[in-house]
């Protein structure tokens, strides 16, 4: 026996448990990719290193939130949480408001233009991840937690996982999903570089309370420095998303409650009056990253794994949940066409419309960043001069606010 069959061999007689697909990493792409594939009846393995911690209504509110769009509430509907999720803590919004600093033009998206109630909901990443937790046992997911994988390798029909720290130390599956974050270390297996650019910004994220209501809307501020959302909360704070250069992001975060409430006031317009109190503060890295591309053999990628964008559009998860449903749809698509799942031509298909879809909205975003950023006379009063056309145009900002809600 050669030393290829012999480790083919050997990697057959470790395979361990199988499955059609196993997803790696638990975050709420993951899960939600977990959870879809198997409501679809995939059998299904989701392997990731930490469980996540407890949700709790008499917790305060996660730092951490998310606007999800209505094509995110519709995956989430389709495999069963959205109910739970939207009736624990979920904060509905029916208006967008963007303005300008440095030209005082705006732009006002409000669903009922729309013939729609609502432009999403703000909820809590932790929440959101901790209802799709508790949904995939019963949905028949195999949950192998604490795991991390050592190695992996492709054999002819399926892919061989070996681990470490799980029940197991092997499994295998005919397609290995990575939604392991934009750190991915199986992305690194897989030998799939990305491009990008680091901003050298941080969002400085808080909550806070306000001399006015929020409204129910989402306000967002361009800035010199970066845009600053204020996103309306279930109790009726604000969540912020401040992006600042790495020094003022550093100096911000070590003012005292006092200046930064000030500070934080001028920044927003005093748009909700004067800031009156927050929770303490956090700041996160500001990166662009897409993958080069989103498949390997018997291999695809999701969500963080597969592209980081700016969080100035509130479209980071969105993106992934949409990742979901698009690999969902083919892998049923090719099984009830009786083809190999996994088969090249079929994660193609996936690979190639989710990384066009996902460059043009990443590009935008970093777009939008750029043309911002830019602060001569010329510049802005340009800028401000395309705002409020859009604005007027009824047409190009709805289709701006579909192409937002995934519609």
């Amino acid at each position: 026996m050669n030393a290829t069959a012999s480790s083919r061999h050997e990697s057959s007689r470790r395979r361990g448990p199988a499955f059609d697909v196993a997803v790696v990493g638990g975050g709420m792409v993951g899960a939600a990719a977990a959870l879809a594939l198997a409501r679809a009846g995939f059998a299904t393995a989701l392997i990731e290193a930490r469980a996540p911690a407890p949700w709790s209504a008499n917790d305060d509110v996660d730092l951490r939130v998310v606007g999800l769009a209505p094509s995110s509430i519709a995956l989430l509907h389709e495999i069963g949480v959205w109910t739970s999720i939207r009736t624990s803590r979920a904060s509905p919004y029916a208006n967008m408001h963007v303005w300008d600093a440095a030209s005082g033009s705006a732009i006002h998206f409000d669903a009922a233009d729309d013939d729609r109630d609502l432009l999403g909901y703000i909820v809590e990443n932790n929440l959101v991840q901790w209802q799709l937790w508790q949904a995939l046992d019963a949905a028949g997911v195999r949950r192998l937690c604490p795991a991390k994988i050592s190695s992996y390798e492709v054999l002819e029909d399926r892919v061989q996982l070996s681990l470490n720290g799980a029940e197991t130390d092997a499994v295998s599956a005919r397609l290995l999903v990575a939604a392991d974050g934009a750190a991915s270390p199986l992305r690194a297996m897989a030998g799939i570089e990305t491009t990008g650019r680091d901003y050298a910004q941080r969002g400085v994220v808080a909550h806070v309370q306000t001399e006015r209501p929020h409204e129910g809307t989402a306000w967002q501020r361009f800035l010199d420095t970066g845009p600053l959302a204020l996103l309306p909360l279930a109790d009726g704070r604000s969540s912020i998303v401040w992006s600042l250069p790495e020094d003022e992001a550093q100096r911000v975060l070590a003012l005292d409650d006092e200046a930064f409430f000030e500070e934080l006031g001028v920044a927003s317009d005093f748009r909700l009056g004067r800031i009156t109190g927050a929770t303490p503060r956090a700041a996160f890295p500001l990166r662009l990253q897409l993958a080069e591309t989103y498949q390997a053999e018997r291999f695809v990628l999701l969500g963080d794994a597969a592209h980081a964008v700016h969080p100035l559009a509130g479209q980071g998860v969105n993106l992934g949940l949409r990742d979901v449903a698009e690999l969902r749809d083919t892998l049923v698509a090719a099984r009830d066409a009786g083809s190999d799942i996994a088969a090249a031509h079929v994660l193609r298909r996936y690979a190639r419309r989710r990384r066009s879809a996902d460059t043009v909205d990443a590009l935008g975003f970093d777009a939008l960043a750029r043309i911002y950023a830019w602060q001569s006379s010329p510049w802005v009063a340009a800028r401000g001069l395309g705002v409020k056309l859009i604005d007027k145009l009824s047409p190009i900002k709805r289709r701006l606010a579909k192409h937002a809600a995934g519609l």
